[in-house]
């Protein structure tokens, strides 16, 4: 019996590096991969302490060429990747009368146009292989718009409309695509947040708490198990109830 193969980009911090030690658990081999070098060992020596397999792979998703050499240096290494959750993601807020074309490229570029790029890299194999999971981790603002985060929304409510395509052209395959919408997370990309702000987000959260990179990963294990088998093109609110 083979260890399947996960590949989880953004991997070195915050929700991506639950979702990885969580998959882990759950015995398949982890590529983790951002372009953090250090932290991605880190991890990676943090699976291998519970028994995990992981390789590291510094990737930048903006690049084509640096997406097609991580994946390429994958199928070399493990010869397939079962599981692709594309979670790497950035924020570079401001208001949309104000906003520089350079933050809302970059933005598109890391959150979007690089989870497209992956996705391209292992739905051949995927498909040879007819079984794959593809995880895309979208977010509560993809649904409901925030203001002074034009590009963040467009980004993950693109990530959706990406899902549901992926979804219909795969299918056949017994390709599964799905979509986690977090909401309030405490990771690093929230914790600086004013605290006024944290505690109005808080107040509109029916379970009255900030959710737990785990909570995201506990989701991502779901939707790549046999049990999620029959779901696809799915978007999963993970969010305490902020946005119904």
């Amino acid at each position: 019996m083979f260890n399947r193969v996960a590949f989880v980009t953004g991997a070195s911090r915050g929700i991506g590096r639950a979702i990885a030690l969580t998959l882990c658990r759950s015995g398949f081999d982890i590529v983790v991969a951002s372009p953090e070098i250090e932290k991605n060992e880190e991890v990676a020596e943090e699976i291998r302490a519970c028994s995990g397999e992981a390789m590291t792979l510094n990737l930048d998703v903006t690049s084509p060429e640096s997406v097609k050499a991580a994946f390429g240096k994958t199928m070399q290494d493990k010869t397939r990747i079962d599981v692709l959750v594309n979670n790497a993601g950035i924020t570079r807020d401001g208001l949309a009368v104000r906003m520089k074309q350079t933050d809302w490229d970059l933005v598109m570029k890391i959150n979007l146009n690089g989870a497209f790029l992956c996705a391209q890299q292992v739905l051949p194999g995927m498909m040879r292989n007819r079984w794959g999971r593809i995880v895309n981790i979208s977010s509560v603002v993809g649904q409901a718009g925030s203001a002074g985060q034009a590009n963040y929304a467009a980004s993950k409510a693109g990530l959706i409309g990406l899902t549901k395509a992926l979804a219909q052209e795969m299918g056949s395959r017994n390709i599964t695509v799905n979509a986690i919408a977090p909401g309030y997370i405490a990771t690093d990309m929230t914790k600086d947040l004013p605290e006024e702000l944290k505690q109005k987000m808080l107040s509109s959260i029916p379970l009255a708490r900030m959710g737990k990179p785990e909570d995201i990963a506990a989701a991502v294990k779901f939707l790549v198990s046999e049990d999620a088998s029959y779901i696809t093109g799915h978007v999963l609110a993970v969010n305490g109830g902020m946005y119904m």
